[in-house]
This record gives C-alpha cells, structure tokens and sequence, in this order.
C-alpha cells in the first residue's frame, strides 16, 4: 500500500458502523444502504487524515460525543430520504 493509499475520510468508518449496528435489519437493501453512506457523507464536512488512530488519540471527549451526534444525525437524515426516494416512507 502505497502512503497515498492511507488518506481516507475519518467520517467513513463511523457512517458505516452506525448503519450497520442500527439499519442492517431494518427492510432496506444492501443497495439502499449503501445509498444512505453516501447520503450522510456528504452532510458531514469531510476530515481526511491518514491514521484513525491518530485523530481518536488528540481528540477530547467532548470531541468524540461531537462526532457521535453528527453521525447519528447525518445517518437518520440520509434513512428518511433513501424512504423517501424509494417511497416507502408510509411502511
């Protein structure tokens, strides 16, 4: 893996575990989960850094519940629209 190959958005794994841990089981498709990652990345200004451990380690607490929160909200936005979009919002 070449050093380019580690600069990511710090965003992603969060977005990804949220969805997971919170709508696997919910009715959606893989594709429409997918549709929500995107959705709630790009309502969240991106971090791009090389290491996660570097950012979680200089981060405060009040830092980490910041990110939960932005995730949390940027995750059930993206859900309301992929129903929305998909019209299944009255299911």
């Amino acid at each position: 893996m070449s050093d380019l190959e580690t600069v990511h958005n710090y965003y992603e794994r969060p977005i990804f575990n949220y969805i997971q841990e919170n709508y696997y089981d919910c009715g959606l498709t893989e594709n429409q989960l997918a549709d929500m990652a995107c959705i709630a990345l790009n309502r969240i200004p991106p971090r791009y850094i090389r290491y996660d451990i570097d950012m979680s380690f200089y981060m405060s607490g009040a830092e980490h519940i910041e990110i939960e929160e932005r995730v949390k909200k940027a995750v059930e936005k993206a859900y309301k629209k992929v129903k929305k979009l998909d019209g299944i919002e009255n299911e």
